[in-house]
This record gives C-alpha cells, structure tokens and sequence, in this order.
C-alpha cells in the first residue's frame, strides 16, 4: 500500500474485484463519490484503501456491481 493514503483512510475489501478493468472500475466509481481522493489498490489482497468515508466509499463500490465490506 502507498504511503500516500492517511492512515484514517476507509479500508475495504473488494473479492470480486480480480483484474485490471475491475480496478479500473473500482477507481472510477471512488473518483465520482469522493472527488479527489487518493485511492490505493493492491489486486493481490483485494483490498481497496481511499482517503474518505467509508461507508461512501462503500456505497460507490456496491453501486458499480461490487461487494466491498470495510475491513
């Protein structure tokens, strides 16, 4: 993870997220809720780290077809 995000960033994990167009999405849907933002992903984990709220960040995900939880 990069050292750009603050520790009090939302940390979700994302399963269904498994390829570089999930990313993709999943940056673009981050992009719209939290304008701005810094967004880490690690494909890998599938975990999603974004400088905001979680629960919008959340929300983002499950609108553009994904399953996050916050871990």
């Amino acid at each position: 993870m990069s050292d750009t995000i603050p520790r009090t960033a939302a940390r979700l994990h994302v399963p269904d997220m498994t390829c570089g167009h999930c990313e993709k999405s999943v940056r673009g849907a981050l992009a719209q809720a939290l304008p701005e933002a810094a967004v880490d992903v690690d494909l890998t984990t599938h975990i999603v780290q974004v400088a905001g709220d979680a629960e919008t960040a959340r929300a983002a995900l499950d609108a553009a077809g994904f399953t996050p939880t916050v871990v």
